[in-house]
């Protein structure tokens, strides 16, 4: 399978730097890199972005993480092997990535469990990982990416 076009970000070149600017402010909220792959993971997976999903698993295995973990992202809920940390990221970045789905579409309760489990910066970090991990899942599924490429 072949994408629709080049990759905007090749396309408009810019992009990559706004985007390595973002990351490295992400990266500097204090909440742990792993937090922030599983993060990233779960949007993708809601949004059916294969590519991310590829690259996030790969990037995680990289940095570390087992593969128990990155196959129960899907279920967390039902697995033990996620930090309440953890699972107040995720609860956080399905609310924030269905967004439609709920009259209220990051309830109070999911907010304030992520709250007590984070700082302001770490809340500033989580919203712009799951914000950022959006924005490429949009491009890369309208693009339709194909998983397991470099673009």
């Amino acid at each position: 399978m072949a994408a629709r076009m080049t990759n905007p970000a090749k396309v408009l070149p810019d992009t990559t730097t706004a985007v390595q600017s973002l990351f490295k402010a992400i990266y500097q909220g204090g909440v742990p890199k792993a937090t922030l792959d599983l993060v990233h993971l779960r949007a993708s997976q809601i949004n059916g972005c294969g590519y991310c999903v590829d690259s996030g698993v790969t990037h995680a295995q990289q940095a570390g993480e087992s593969v128990d973990r990155l196959l129960r992202v899907v279920s967390w809920r039902e697995s033990d092997v996620f930090t309440d940390a953890e699972r107040a990221a995720l609860a956080l970045t399905e609310a924030a990535t269905r967004m439609a789905d709920q009259p209220e579409a990051v309830s109070d309760a999911v907010w304030d469990d992520a709250a007590d489990h984070y700082d302001e910066k770490g809340l500033a970090a989580l919203i712009l990982m799951i914000a950022t991990t959006n924005f490429f899942n949009r491009i890369n599924v309208t693009i339709k990416q194909p998983a397991g490429e470099q673009f």
